[in-house]
């Protein structure tokens, strides 16, 4: 079985508060969903230095948007570049095939059976504020819930679904099979620190 990692970030800040400077957006929580383990698990700010390991000895690293978003943010914190291990950004591949970008929220209601997000992002910087760290993490598992749902669909059916703009709920081909159809990993530990 691969070690594959769902995962998502909330910040505690905006791209318009911060001048659409990555460098300062500050992570509030991250969630995962180890394959591995078949478990959900959230990390504040300060514990992140747990997350590391996780993240470098997972086979594939997969998001929605992470690498414009989730992994630049991350790179804040991390001394190497997360960007270097093996990744699948959800909503690339969706773009590759529709030529347009969607909503996690909007693929997710097209596609899955009652499994939607539960907030938005800028409701989790209000929560940030108002230091309900606990409404956070909820709201983030909830999305990578969603996000690992919709892997797994598209995974099996090589489809997702969408809603045009009259409302029609159409397929689109997805591809989220490991490159070159690896089936198994031999490198069990992705180093991308500067040693």
């Amino acid at each position: 079985m691969l070690n594959e990692i769902v995962f998502d970030i909330e910040t505690q800040n905006t791209f318009a508060e911060v001048e659409n400077d990555f460098k300062k957006l500050k992570v509030s929580v991250v969630s995962i969903y180890s394959y591995a383990t078949d478990t959900y698990q959230s990390f504040s700010e300060d514990e992140l230095s747990k997350l590391w390991p996780i993240l470098e000895k997972a086979d594939r690293l997969i998001g929605y948007n992470s690498e414009h978003f989730d992994l630049p943010v991350l790179n804040n914190y991390y001394l190497g570049n997360l960007l270097e291990l093996p990744s699948l950004d959800l909503l690339k591949k969706i773009k590759e095939s529709l030529g347009i970008r969607l909503k996690l929220s909007d693929v997710a209601e097209a596609t899955l059976d009652n499994i939607t997000k539960s907030a938005d992002g800028l409701q989790a910087i209000k929560w940030w504020k108002e230091g309900k760290i606990d409404e956070i993490k909820k709201y983030c598992e909830q999305d990578v819930r969603v996000t690992k749902e919709l892997y797994d669909f598209g995974r099996t059916n090589n489809q997702l679904f969408y809603k045009n703009l009259v409302g029609e709920v159409l397929p689109f081909a997805v591809d989220f099979s490991f490159p070159n159809d690896q089936k198994e990993i031999k490198k069990s530990v992705n180093f991308t620190l500067p040693f």
